[in-house]
């Protein structure tokens, strides 16, 4: 973890567990500080005080899952201003406090009523939004200061000391002022309850499942807050279940805000596994249908650029000839370009989504990285063919090369130094016949050093590329290869006809170059090659009986790598220590057998 990140977490945390324990201290003190025949139920009191808890561990939540920070710390401040009314008993004697203390004491449902205009997005979107905010906000600011300038000590509250910021006695107006400021409230927490049931009941399914537990948490408030307020305004008292049920709702609220960014985030993580699914190029029947299922949207289409037509088209080529957005406004478009601005997509998505535009940033990212993906593996897939290709000829003309110079050599330079000997040997003979022994046998000389040169330039051609291998293939050119080995070899040689030219003359230097390692390195007393056709492949197997350990970067294992995957073959070495070598080479064959 991030040194950083890692001491923001330290500090919320301490914030967290401050705002609860000045919480938790108002709740206590004020239940010891009421007389016993005045204290509420031990139970009701123990609900009043789990809910700014919630409030504090929803805030925690929050900071970890979510990418406003507003609404968390809406949360956290949350405890503070849910003061109990048995906390006056405690702050009686202090006269320039409970004013205050009285003046924000319902600020805690303004905060509420905020965290829910935020929901889910985290921040006020609509001009509607911003007017219900600044009328709360507002509403707070008056009643604060018609507390603090007008009212005086409420003797079913507590026996509080006389308010010093109090300028006239107007219960009146005082009166009026408390209870208009709780219709307000009222009236738009039932503004809020009704938009937000209003969008969901005719939301489609995206918006259902961002938005699926709010309404209902808070339809609850609002009406037992309703009822609440009527009943202090008639001055009755309030019911014990219905005070419960409105600690049940308010408590509720923050845990449904926590569960709609929990459930946005989880849609951002189905989003990792689009890109997953995507990450090699799907086709667009593929996407489009990968997408609508993970943004739980049926309605999401996919419109493609026709960079030939200059115009967008769906996923079967055909173009459109409408406007993808619908009149109501039920959906919006999302456009999806490379970084250098050509068009990719278009994307018709509920309109709810556009709330979340990190999710749509994502889906973006899947898109872009599907089709550059796509495009970048058709063009390695083609750069690769080409090299493969270009490999296959340059051996093939390697081929070619090694038996024309092995046919010059046999028909040119051999055929002289033949032709030489024959004429040095009639002149021997005619020296002999002359009676010059001299002579003669320096001529003999001669003839013996023209025979040794040409047996080395024979071996020479021989090597550069086999008479034998031209004229009968591997059935007879590996049994010569393995008489000129020291170690015995035993072969298996199973191809039926003339295979391909370029897979016989790898398939030899492969046996020769192995043969060549049993006979210098290996310490075998035994070897074995086995070549055979099977499923459209040479199958060419050279083992040894020595003490193993070859290892594949050795020079002559990799002339045999390099070798077989020019022709688009694979190599397999096996080499425990002391358990001798075997070296496994499949080539395809690419072409019909030729008759011998």
């Amino acid at each position: 973890m991030a040194p950083g990140r890692k001491g923001r977490i330290v500090k919320r945390s301490a914030v967290i567990v401050a705002v609860v324990a000045v919480s938790l201290a108002m709740e206590i003190s004020g239940f010891l500080a009421t007389p016993d025949g005045e204290r509420p139920e031990a139970s009701w009191t123990t609900l009043h005080a789990m809910v700014p808890l919630v409030f504090a561990a929803s805030a925690g939540v929050a900071w970890g899952i979510g990418s406003a920070l507003v609404p968390a710390r809406l949360m956290v401040i949350f405890p503070l201003l849910w003061i109990p009314q048995t906390f006056y008993r405690v702050i009686e004697e202090l006269g320039w406090l409970w004013p205050v203390v009285r003046g924000v004491d319902l600020a805690w449902a303004v905060l509420t009523g905020i965290l829910v205009l935020l929901y889910p997005r985290g921040w006020l979107m609509g001009r509607v939004d911003r007017w219900i905010a600044g009328i709360a906000l507002a509403a707070s600011i008056v009643n604060l200061l018609a507390v603090l300038l007008l009212a005086g000590p409420d003797p079913a509250v507590c026996e509080c000391a006389p308010n010093p910021y109090r300028i006239a006695e107007l219960p009146a107006v005082f009166g009026f002022i408390d209870i208009g400021y709780r219709i307000v409230g009222v009236t738009l927490a039932l503004v809020i309850a009704a938009r937000l049931l209003v969008s969901w009941m005719r939301g489609s399914v995206p918006a259902r499942t961002v938005a699926f537990l709010m309404p209902l948490a808070l339809l609850a408030w609002v009406i037992t807050l309703a009822a609440q307020a009527v009943s202090y305004a008639a001055a009755a008292t309030a019911d014990e279940v219905l005070s419960t049920v409105s600690l049940i709702a308010i408590a509720s609220i923050p845990v449904s805000f926590v569960a709609g960014i929990a459930h946005a985030r989880n849609m951002r993580a189905r989003v990792a596994d689009l890109m997953r699914i995507t990450r090699e190029g799907a086709d667009r029947g593929l996407w489009a249908e990968s997408l609508a299922r993970t943004l739980r949207d049926a309605s999401v289409r996919v419109y493609w650029w026709d960079e030939e037509r200059g115009r967008y088209a769906d996923a079967a080529g055909e173009p459109i000839d409408h406007d993808p957005a619908d009149r109501r406004g039920d959906h919006s478009l999302l456009p999806v370009a490379s970084p250098t601005g050509m068009p990719i997509a278009l994307i018709r998505h509920d309109r709810v989504l556009t709330d979340n535009m990190r999710l749509l940033d994502g889906v973006s990212s899947a898109l872009r990285l599907s089709v550059d993906n796509g495009r970048l593996r058709s063009e390695i897939e083609r750069t690769l063919e080409h090299v493969r290709q270009s490999r296959s000829r340059i051996v093939e003309a390697g081929v070619e090369a090694r038996r024309r110079i092995e046919r010059d050599l046999h028909d040119g330079a051999q055929q002289q130094l033949v032709s030489l000997g024959m004429r040095l040997r009639l002149a021997a003979n005619d020296a002999r016949s002359a009676g010059d022994d001299g002579f003669a046998a320096d001529l003999e000389d001669t003839i013996a050093m023209l025979n040794l040169a040409l047996k080395e330039l024979r071996e020479l051609a021989h090597g550069i590329h086999p008479s034998l291998l031209s004229s009968g293939g591997l059935a007879l050119a590996v049994p010569e290869l393995a008489g000129r080995c020291p170690v015995p070899v035993e072969i298996d040689v199973q191809a039926e006809g003339r295979l391909p030219e370029v897979i016989e003359s790898t398939a030899y230097f492969v046996v020769a170059e192995s043969l060549a390692n049993v006979a210098k390195h290996s310490r075998a007393t035994r070897g074995w090659v086995r070549a055979q056709v099977r499923d459209g492949e040479l199958e060419l197997v050279v083992r040894d009986n020595g003490v193993g350990g070859a290892s594949p970067d050795g020079s002559g294992m990799v002339g045999i790598a390099d070798r077989v995957d020019a022709v688009g073959g694979r190599i397999e070495i096996e080499s425990p220590p002391g358990a001798g070598t075997t070296i496994t080479v499949r080539m395809p064959l690419g072409t019909a057998l030729v008759d011998a």
